[in-house]
């Protein structure tokens, strides 16, 4: 199970530092979220996986850590605003400009 959540990470990872190396605009945003998606994935690992663990204290020997899962789903939230704010730049720029190319060198325009 482990090895199945750290590739996993790993994928998402690479999948996301590729696609945010992209001269394009929207790559460049799933590339943002798949490495969110990668960072959350290595937050709730770092809680200790538990079969039938509840997170609260005294009803279970071992109890899982609610930490990790309530960080989670802070980042998840903090993750989909920061999508819908780049979102929409990436469209005001698309309609300024006419296209979604990052150009670096301003001659080339």
């Amino acid at each position: 199970m482990e090895a199945l959540l750290a590739s996993a990470i790993g994928l998402l990872t690479a999948v996301g530092i590729y696609l945010m190396l992209r001269l394009r605009t929207y790559p460049v945003i799933l590339g943002l979220t798949f490495l969110s998606y990668a960072v959350n994935l290595f937050i709730f690992v770092s809680g200790r996986l538990a079969v039938n663990a509840a997170p609260i204290v005294g009803t279970t020997d071992a109890p899982a850590d609610p930490l990790p899962q309530a960080l989670v789903l802070t980042a998840i939230v903090i993750s989909f605003g920061m999508t819908a704010v780049i979102m929409i730049m990436a469209i005001g720029g698309h309609l300024q400009a006419g296209h979604d190319r990052i150009d670096l060198d301003e001659d080339k325009a």
